[in-house]
């Protein structure tokens, strides 16, 4: 039997000694500095970048086995810090400076980086904007989602010029002119994981502060695919609320997401097969609210109270159905439903 990578094994240990333990308490009070300087120090930040940027450059089935193990054992921890990935996959593919600034302190683990760019599958509306200006680039309007505020030490802030290019460029994660964040949202579930709107009006970045400027289609192209895929956190989510039964309920269950999970795992990264990799990630859903349904009938009026582990299962599961919809999905999410 072949042992599992060295970051599944931490993954592993961080889930059980520290995430784990203290999930209903972080979904009450928010994630702690402290949860992501172990996530920093273990090494999982750099999970998939290169090598010689001092990451692991792991296999994507690692980089998935990690994020369930995460989510499920706390998912706003595995939120926050799952953000991190997307900057680190931009700079891993740009030919800009800012690559060689920041890419090794991503990968290992220095900097913790959000994000600012699901607001670009709006288009053809434009949330925010952005127009050149002394040599640099300047943004303006709403992003209206941006997780780990207060948390993370930069983000990666994304808008449409007016030649329809996608830009993406780094600034720090913190008010600055032209930058103001509003109050952290109160959620049914993850207001843990610090998530706020952003309002740019004439925030200004230079140049070399641009990861990746390229046609709105071509990046739409390659965002596209990914949407359709079965997200590893529901997975981690359902293992999580599957131990929570006992044996007779839980095996037709775990039968079902051991073949749910290699479906969806083996159509990752076919591009010929969009639609049944839509249809993977639906019956997913469907196991995952099964699952934690489950989970709070067996808890009966225990599972109610705000301190139960099934009840935060079920509403991370419901935060789940929606994180990275796009028109597509949610078509295909609402069709099954009511087939």
């Amino acid at each position: 039997m072949t042992p599992p990578h060295p970051l599944v094994t931490r993954a592993r240990r961080l889930a059980d000694d520290l995430l784990a333990p203290h999930a209903e308490r972080v979904d009450q009070e928010g994630v702690p500095a402290s949860h992501l300087e172990e996530i920093k120090r273990s090494g999982l930040l750099g999970v998939s970048a290169p090598k010689e940027y001092g990451g692991a450059a792991a296999p994507g089935a690692v980089a998935r086995e990690t994020a369930e193990i995460l989510a499920g054992a706390c998912c706003s921890t595995w939120f926050v810090q799952t953000q991190h990935h997307t900057p680190v996959q931009t700079l891993a593919k740009s030919e800009t400076p800012v690559r060689e600034r920041l890419l090794g302190r991503l990968a290992r683990g220095e900097l913790l980086s959000g994000v600012a760019y699901a607001h670009l599958r709006a288009y053809p509306r434009i949330p925010v904007r952005v127009t050149r200006e002394r040599g640099g680039w300047r943004f303006d309007g709403t992003v209206p989602w941006y997780t780990g505020w207060g948390l993370n030490d930069v983000m990666l802030l994304a808008g449409v010029t007016q030649a329809d290019e996608a830009l993406f460029a780094f600034t720090e994660a913190r008010e600055q002119p032209g930058l103001r964040a509003s109050e952290p949202m109160r959620l049914a579930a993850l207001t843990a994981a610090r998530t706020v709107s952003l309002e740019l009006d004439g925030f200004w970045l230079p140049e070399e502060a641009v990861a990746l400027r390229t046609p709105y289609d071509r990046w739409a192209a390659t965002d596209r695919p990914k949407t359709v895929n079965a997200n590893p956190a529901v997975f981690g989510i359902t293992e999580a609320a599957l131990a929570l039964l006992d044996e007779e309920t839980a095996v037709p269950l775990r039968a079902r997401l051991a073949k749910v999970r290699d479906q969806a795992y083996a159509l990752v990264d076919d591009p010929t097969r969009l639609g049944d990799r839509l249809s993977i990630r639906t019956q997913a859903y469907e196991l995952m609210q099964a699952a934690t349904t489950a989970a709070v009938v067996t808890g009966g009026g225990r599972s109610l109270t705000l301190t139960n582990k099934a009840q935060r299962l079920a509403r991370e599961g419901l935060f789940l159905l929606v994180q990275g919809q796009t028109a597509q999905s949610r078509t295909a999410h609402l069709k099954a439903l009511t087939s």
